[in-house]
Parts: structure tokens; C-alpha cells; sequence
């Protein structure tokens, strides 16, 4: 059995969308000798009011926001790019976590859940962003006919900005910070989304496919994201003139696997 471990936590302001009044006494307690902040809500928030109330975070039951949610979490999500979201609700498909998570939710814990769990997990999302905010930004980053800066969540081609969701930049954030570097999928997805990767998880593959359309669309004359097939990915900006020969097609790996060359049986 794992040994308990008390830390201390720095302050949140933290929002709740829940009904369930066992869990939310609960929770007040803890979050009370936690030294943070919150505000609990019955109701859909309004997004403007969101913005004003500056929240670290926002916990969020699915059930509560009713048939509107998916389209109030992406409004949320898109209008408040700074703020954490969990979603935290009842049993759920497969296919309804991972259409929260693409839509920017930052993480998903399904009900009945221990509330200190639920506080780690909004503590680690906020401890990510804080560091992320805090790092130095220095003056923007150049590369190919791009300019990234990072201190106001721009990537700029020329005087356009790219519009990027949330978690696009935070995909080009760290494939940046890799300096050239291979990273494998994996890591991508444990450093961008936070956790670890379910197998088969394509997620990653489809946010690079959209990002790379987007840069390159912006920026036609320049390469930035190369693929590693079996890998990962890599950033660098490459001219088009100076790329030999255009990379490959992403193939899903079944096609791979489909295509590969039958060995003929040893012989007895």
C-alpha cells in the first residue's frame, strides 16, 4: 500500500458546474484547507462572466450544461484558452472523452470519483499552465516565414496571425522547444495533453495534420513539420526548393501492415 503524501498547494481559483451536493461538501471542505479559492455554480456560466471572475480552473458535470454542452465546453474553451477545464460527470463512452478532450478540455474523471483525486488532477493542469506561463519568452521565436509568440499565444505569417485553437499551440509550443529534435508521440501527448496515452489513440496524428495544414497554408514556401514515421514528429522550418523530394503520405499503420510484402514460409 502507497504511503500518504500531504503537499502543500498553491492558491486556485477554481469554478465548479456540479449539482451533486454530496460531493460538493466535500469538496469545499478539502478546497478550504487547500487555501484556495471557489464558486460554485447550478447552471451553465455564461462565458463573459467567466472572463471576468479570472478562474485558474473550472470543473465541469456534462450534465449539469444539459443538451447545449458540447457546444458550451467548445465556446468555454475557445473564449478562456488561459483557464484549465476538467470535465468531471457521470459513466461515459469512449467516444464522448475523447470528443471533450478535442474539443479543449484538458482532462476527463468520471463520477463516482475521490475528491482528492479530482483536486490533483486540477492542481497538475494549473501547475502545468503556471510553468508554462513563467518560462521566459524572450523575444519571439523565428523560423522559416514564421514568427511564434509565445508571452500572447500568436503565430504570425508576415502581419497575419494563424488561427490556432488552444491545443494547436501548445502542439507547436513543444515540438519548437525541442529544437529540432524527434519527439515520439507519446511524449508529444503526455506533454500537450498532460497524461498518457491510451493505445491507439490517434490524437496526436490528427491535431499535426491540422496544424501542418494550417502553417503551410499561411506559409507555402516553407516546411515546419516533419513526420518520422514509427516515431514521432520534428519541427524545423525546411524551404520547399531546398526538400528533394515531397515527404511521404501519412498512412494509418494498418495500411502499412497491409501493403508490406508476404515472406514466404522457411522451407521444412
Amino acid at each position: 500500500m502507497l504511503p500518504h503524501v500531504t503537499t502543500a498547494r498553491s492558491a486556485i481559483r477554481l469554478g465548479i458546474v456540479d449539482s451533486d451536493t454530496g460531493l460538493l461538501r466535500v469538496l469545499a471542505n478539502r478546497i478550504e484547507k487547500a487555501g484556495w479559492q471557489h464558486r460554485v455554480f447550478g447552471s451553465p456560466v455564461p462565458p463573459d462572466t467567466l472572463v471576468a471572475m479570472r478562474l485558474d480552473a473550472l470543473v465541469v458535470d456534462l450534465q449539469v450544461l444539459g443538451p447545449q454542452c458540447w457546444a458550451y465546453l467548445e465556446t468555454v474553451c475557445a473564449r478562456l484558452p488561459l483557464m484549465a477545464v476538467l470535465v468531471c460527470t457521470g459513466p461515459s463512452s469512449v467516444g464522448q472523452r475523447v470528443r471533450a478532450l478535442r474539443l479543449g478540455a484538458d482532462d476527463w474523471i468520471g463520477k463516482p470519483c475521490h475528491p482528492e483525486e479530482l483536486l490533483a488532477r486540477v492542481e497538475a493542469i494549473v501547475r502545468r499552465r503556471r510553468r508554462a506561463e513563467s518560462r521566459e519568452t524572450g523575444e519571439a521565436v523565428t523560423a522559416g516565414g514564421l514568427e511564434i509568440r509565445a508571452d500572447n499565444f500568436q503565430v504570425m505569417a508576415g502581419a497575419v496571425a494563424i488561427d490556432l485553437t488552444r491545443r494547436e499551440f501548445e502542439l507547436i509550443g513543444v515540438l519548437v522547444e525541442a529544437e529540432g529534435q524527434v519527439l515520439q508521440r507519446e511524449e508529444i501527448y503526455q506533454r500537450v495533453w498532460g497524461y498518457e496515452m491510451v493505445h491507439g489513440d490517434r490524437s496526436v496524428d490528427v491535431f499535426v495534420r491540422k496544424l501542418r495544414q494550417k502553417l503551410e497554408r499561411a506559409s507555402p514556401d516553407w516546411r515546419y513539420i516533419h513526420t518520422h514515421f514509427g516515431i514521432g514528429y520534428r519541427f524545423a522550418a525546411e524551404p520547399v526548393d531546398a526538400i528533394a523530394a515531397p515527404a511521404p503520405a501519412e498512412v494509418e499503420p494498418a495500411a502499412v501492415a497491409a501493403r508490406a510484402p508476404v515472406e514466404a514460409p522457411a522451407s521444412a
